[in-house]
């Protein structure tokens, strides 16, 4: 397939690519070793527009579609897999709003979000439950024209940053899922300690605590008791940003084993141009790449036009874990060219096997999200 860029398409690749370049990949190793997302490449990421690509202009946002953010994603997250997580979890919790929320709430949270203002989180994962809305322990009970929330939620990204959250919590009275927003750092809102993650450092990973937090009634996203739509909505579209993102990590990977191979020698000559099982893990690196690289632009394209929500969250669910399971295999290849030197800390390519292991695991594993998909094809 053809995707033929468009002449937007190509103008926020070239933007986040000159950004990752020229900003980022300057700090990338602090913000590995800090765990920490710089203020100043936030708002350098606000001014590109990047926290806005596919939103409406009528909020601020690019309107520029899936396929652009998924181009977007793909060099940012090239130089840092942190970048790429905040931006792929602030575009859930926006996303939500988007499609659930009401023009009052769509008012209040998008604008600050995209501007970089805000930054926005979603919260569903607890201790005792992974994808299972059935497991929550967290809970809402009514309370004149508030609900009452109370629980705890678990590896929840951007959570350290001031923004709204998009809570799925239990009712008492119905015992249904129902989604909130809630302002981060509001009263009886509380963190753990951050996650000391293998990888994609930077994007901030903390147990959240609520203890009798206030939620007034409007602040209801979509209708009592549909939590677990609000939740598949919000799990689509974190699959479409980690596609991007595992994307851009293979794609660090395919360019450090190139690299490796061109500039290491063997008694004067490269080993690239010398050693044919190097030339062979260089052709498997790039096809490897191209097949993962369909899958994640054919997912921003299906995100702009398809029109049945099963179909995209089968594209979603399938193409996640093919460009996940494939970021490990160029990993993999580009640590065996480089021999004992990819085992080492000075050596980026180190640093992107703890970021490519992640993808596997993370908004669904490979297993359940293939199970899924094959529901989803074998039900026509």
């Amino acid at each position: 397939m053809d995707f033929g860029f468009s002449k937007e398409e190509q103008l926020i690749q070239k933007a986040a690519r000159e950004f990752a370049d020229k900003r980022i990949v300057p700090v990338a190793q602090d913000i590995r070793r800090n765990n920490a997302m710089p203020g100043e490449i936030l708002s350098g990421l606000a001014e590109l527009g990047m926290f806005g690509i596919p939103f409406p202009e009528t909020y601020g946002g690019g309107e520029a579609g899936y396929l652009s953010y998924i181009l977007a994603l793909e060099q940012l997250s090239k130089a840092s897999a942190g970048v790429g997580m905040v931006i792929s979890v602030n575009t859930v919790g926006q996303a939500v709003i988007n499609v659930f929320g009401t023009e009052e709430q769509k008012q209040a949270h998008l604008p600050p979000s995209i501007d970089g203002k805000k930054i926005m989180s979603f919260a569903f994962t607890e201790p005792g439950t992974g994808s299972d809305p059935k497991q929550l322990t967290t809970t809402v009970t009514k309370d004149g024209n508030s609900y009452i929330l109370n629980g705890t939620k678990r590896f929840i990204s951007n959570a350290g940053h001031e923004g709204p959250m998009v809570v799925v919590a239990k009712e008492n009275d119905t015992g249904k899922a129902t989604a909130f927003v809630i302002e981060k750092f509001c009263e009886g809102y509380s963190l753990s300690e951050p996650w000391k993650k293998i990888g994609a450092h930077g994007g901030g990973l903390y147990d959240v605590y609520f203890k009798d937090v206030k939620i007034p009634a409007e602040n209801m996203v979509g209708r009592n008791g549909d939590g677990l739509m609000t939740l598949k909505t919000a799990m689509v579209y974190g699959k479409i940003g980690l596609a991007g993102l595992f994307l851009g990590r293979a794609l660090a990977a395919l360019e450090d084993g190139i690299r490796y191979a061109t500039e290491k020698t063997h008694r004067g000559e490269p080993i690239g141009r010398k050693f044919e099982h190097i030339k062979i893990s260089v052709s498997d690196m790039m096809m490897k790449y191209d097949a993962a690289k369909w899958h994640a632009y054919h997912l921003g394209w299906a995100a702009d036009h398809y029109r049945d929500p099963m179909q995209l969250m089968k594209e979603a669910a399938l193409s996640k874990v093919f460009v996940a399971e494939t970021a490990i295999d160029i990993a993999r290849i580009s640590m065996g060219i480089h021999g004992s030197y990819g085992l080492m800390d000075d050596y980026p390519i180190s640093h992107t096997w703890g970021d490519v292991v992640i993808g596997p695991q993370v908004e669904g594993t490979a297993p359940l999200l293939k199970i899924m998909g094959a529901g989803i094809i074998l039900n026509g």
